[in-house]
């Protein structure tokens, strides 16, 4: 049975999505030069310097301190002094602070999770078909529990062109954590970020086949044509920063 999802051995250094952030960062308050700070910080495994963000960002060290201190003063982010080493003193560490709102569920879900892809993987004869078919039921199921009275979220089941359903699957996915970045009309996306990273690197044909039935499930429920939702194909770690998901093969018309 064709998946159409490619094949994963290994992520070369620098491509895939990043993980998605499992913290409230408060930060409708925050300029852009703020929330890239502390989008950095929070993907960052260990506190670390401010010419190390500086490196990362490209903004100058001055802009970076400047900017930290504010993100502190509004108990965001958290500075530390490194150990000292020889003279001088010692560097300053920053990090996202915990007191943003850790979200210990999504870090529930995402054990739960891996778990499932797991055992999918062990029992199932055909464990990438089978994780499409749960995939595909999850999606249809979140957009039918996007609908008026049947609960939160911004999609809905209405008459649309091609186009406009396959945005309406680009903003769930936004909603699910993928920070989709897709193309004009929608043929490529990228996605930068993933809900379930780790489990992704441990058993990517489960878990990337999951999320290719969930964006095959979503477009059937808001009426897209079958035919084109099978040709939709999953790369998953493709490119630097990104999977990609071509929502349109070249064979189909919009």
């Amino acid at each position: 049975m064709k998946t159409n999802l490619t094949s994963f051995t290994g992520p070369q250094p620098g491509y895939g999505p990043l993980p998605t952030p499992q913290m409230n960062r408060r930060r409708s308050h925050l300029s852009a030069a703020r929330a890239t700070i502390l989008d950095a910080l929070v993907d960052q495994p260990e506190p670390c310097t401010v010419a190390a963000l500086s490196a990362q960002i490209g903004q100058h060290s001055n802009t970076i301190r400047e900017h930290l201190d504010k993100l502190a003063s509004g108990g965001l982010v958290v500075r530390t002094q490194a150990v000292a080493q020889g003279r001088g003193r010692p560097a300053w560490l920053y990090s996202a602070a915990r007191a943003v709102g850790s979200d210990p569920e999504s870090r529930e879900y995402a054990a739960l999770a891996s778990a499932l892809a797991a055992q999918i993987g062990r029992i199932s004869a055909q464990p990438g078909a089978d994780a499409i078919e749960a995939g595909r039921r999850w999606g249809r199921e979140l957009v039918r529990g996007s609908q008026p009275g049947q609960g939160e979220g911004s999609v809905q089941v209405v008459s649309r062109s091609a186009v406009a359903t396959r945005r309406a699957v680009v903003a769930l996915l936004d909603e699910l954590g993928f920070a989709p970045s897709a193309d004009a009309r929608v043929n490529v996306v990228r996605l930068r970020r993933c809900p379930l990273l780790e489990a992704a690197h441990r058993n990517p044909e489960v878990v990337c086949s999951v999320h290719l039935g969930l964006v095959r499930g979503a477009l059937d429920e808001l009426g897209a044509d079958p035919e084109q939702s099978k040709g939709i194909a999953l790369q998953p770690f493709s490119e630097p920063g990104a999977c990609r998901l071509v929502m349109l093969p070249r064979s189909t018309k919009p």
